[in-house]
């Protein structure tokens, strides 16, 4: 039978995790109650106490890191000892999926140890924290956050609906990977992609081409998450080629945007050793939230509203010739096999003759950069196309072909 972790601090929110515990024994799983609260004696009888849970930080005075009280060492402490704790019970087979309810310091403790847990593995952080900015919580992993709507604070009318559903999903999510697990893996490699909405069109032609030759493709929407993702994945091994046709996000990071995926984009593939191929696509765009969000010193440049909830500003020249040097200077570093490819007429859909981001002069400083501080020794394919053109998609896939096709 599949054993659900309760994992949470049980010495102010005992109560809470035990009704979601009975829920999920009446299911017909087992459950594994894990306290990793510090600060009180726990509500309930846990399986697994606060001071297994601290010892398994590794700290040697974690006792006087205990006895000090302090809430955020406190915090620091168990969530360090619950990600060791969870991962070891993940990789026993002990465990089948995960599940907790908390406020700011449970959220903290428990999402850090769930993302410890495989992408695929069942977990479900039930939080005050989830209609905010969740990200700090959930990473690059499927962490499902559900809103509590009220405070974790005993159980009454609202809050027995929310956690009888949290404890529904947890065992609904159990139950498909166990299906899941029963059902034949693919053995076809690897290859991910990188998509926005002005790129999709290229990467659903060159998808459909490489998944035609034997490979089965992941896209990753390039958001920020999404990149870090990406890159994750790359990193452990798993991938067989990158179809990097979306680098936006560094327009992002470079920029100030919303939705940048950090310094270390475009950097696996070479750490990984991965055959890789990649353009600027979407380097003409930075995102912010709604209009009013948009910093005053982008005041006088070309804004695009995308939606209600998304204003893109137009790269300039002088980022553009910036960010082709970054580009340049990341691939530069790949040792497997790669490519670069440039649609020359357009590089997304907002940015060709006619339309909001035409802008030649910035396309030109892009292009330059890139033609200037690509090592020689790496292909470069120039092609007089928008992004989005068959053409252009037909040319990605084959040339990562050719590259996975080339001797390690």
């Amino acid at each position: 039978m599949p054993t659900i972790a309760i994992l949470g601090t049980l010495d102010s929110k005992g109560i809470e995790h035990a009704f979601v515990a009975d829920y999920i024994r009446a299911r017909g799983f087992d459950t594994l109650l894990i306290n990793a609260g510090s600060l009180a004696a726990p509500a309930v009888t846990p399986d697994i106490t606060a001071e297994t849970v601290a010892a398994a930080a590794g700290d040697s005075d974690w006792q006087a890191i205990l006895a000090r009280q302090d809430r955020g060492e406190c915090v620091s402490l168990m969530a360090r000892g619950a990600a060791k704790i969870v991962s070891e019970l993940a990789t026993a087979g002990r465990i089948q999926g995960i599940i907790s309810l908390g406020g700011g310091g449970g959220s903290a403790i428990c999402t850090a140890a769930m993302r410890e847990l495989p992408i695929g593995f069942p977990k479900i952080m039930v939080s005050t924290l989830a209609s905010g900015n969740t990200a700090p919580y959930v990473g690059t992993k499927d962490i499902v956050m559900m809103p509590t709507i009220v405070d974790v604070a005993g159980l009454n009318r609202l809050s027995r609906v929310i956690f009888e559903n949290a404890a529904g999903a947890i065992c609904g999510m159990v139950e498909a990977a166990q299906l899941r697990q029963q059902q034949p893996a693919s053995d076809k490699p690897l290859i991910v992609a990188s998509m926005f909405g002005n790129t999709t069109a290229c990467v659903t032609q060159a998808q459909k081409i490489l998944e035609a030759a034997g490979y089965e493709v992941l896209v990753f929407a390039a958001t920020g998450n999404g990149g870090r993702a990406m890159e994750s994945l790359i990193e452990s091994g798993l991938v067989a080629g990158v179809l990097d046709i979306t680098t936006t996000e560094w327009a992002d990071e470079l920029v100030g945007g919303v939705l940048n995926a950090g310094p270390d984009r475009l950097s696996a593939a070479a750490r990984a050793s991965v055959p890789a191929i990649v353009t600027p696509g979407c380097l003409d765009m930075v995102n912010f939230g709604e209009r009013q969000t948009v910093p005053d010193q982008f005041a006088d440049r070309t804004f695009y509203q995308h939606n209600a909830q998304v204003t893109l500003l137009r790269t300039s020249p002088e980022e553009c010739a910036q960010l082709g040097q970054i580009i340049a200077e990341k691939v530069n570093a790949y040792t497997a096999p790669v490519t670069v490819l440039l649609p020359t007429k357009a590089i997304s859909v907002i940015s060709a003759e006619g339309k909001p981001f035409d802008d030649p002069a910035a396309d030109a400083a892009l292009f330059a950069a890139i033609r200037q501080h690509l090592r020689p020794g790496i292909p470069l394919i120039e092609m007089d196309v928008e992004i989005n053109d068959p053409a252009f998609s037909t040319a990605c896939a084959e040339a990562l072909l050719g590259n996975l096709s080339q001797p390690a």
